[in-house]
């Protein structure tokens, strides 16, 4: 039976590199790293180029913005680690995709944006995270933004992202067998 790890902190918090270090420590090459963002404008090309830079080369790529846990059966990589990062990216993804193609949910800053719906999809989103790393073999790592530190959104988008983000994470901290908090590059053992 795998084991879960729940690696949070904030924007730039060193999360990701703890994690890959992780990853390469506990499995050398075998590792499979599970990105969730989507790169739909330059800077996000560039931002998701050079994070495939710096990973090993023998670590295999997969590529899934929803339907994560689903899209880590369907590959059946059978790596020893399977790094998801991150599910900041899965939280956006979804209230992007349920905004719809015509959508801005940016124009209208006092619309309501928060759906019951989204939040149970995340919800459930996560709970197939945490059910897979019981099922396989594999230690999971997943990497989040720890958005409950800060001021309170000034629009709507904003709170509901947050506190979406911030139920998702509890969940997975729930399930975890540890958890990390990032500060300033620093890791500190939570669970």
């Amino acid at each position: 039976m795998g084991k879960l790890t729940l690696i949070l902190g904030g924007a730039r918090s060193g999360k990701s590199s703890f994690a890959e270090a992780r990853a390469r420590e506990i499995a050398g090459e075998s590792v499979l790293y599970v990105a969730t963002s989507e790169a739909k404008d330059e800077e996000m090309e560039m931002r998701v180029a050079k994070h495939r830079a710096a990973r090993p080369p023998a670590w295999g790529t997969l590529e899934a913005p929803r339907s994560v846990a689903q899209a880590i059966r369907q590959a059946r990589s059978g790596a020893k680690v399977i790094l998801v990062d991150c599910v900041t990216f899965l939280v956006s993804n979804h209230l992007i995709t349920a905004a719809g193609p015509e959508d801005d949910p940016f124009d209208d800053p006092s619309a309501d944006p928060f759906d019951e719906k989204i939040e149970a999809g995340v919800a459930a989103e996560v709970e197939a995270l945490a059910a897979l790393a019981q099922e396989t073999g594999a230690d999971m790592l997943v990497v989040s933004n720890e958005v409950g530190l800060g001021l309170v959104p000034a629009y709507a988008l904003g709170r509901a992202y947050r506190d979406i983000l911030g139920r998702a994470n509890q969940i997975l901290a729930r399930h975890a067998d540890e958890v990390y908090l990032l500060v300033a590059g620093l890791p500190m053992r939570v669970k």
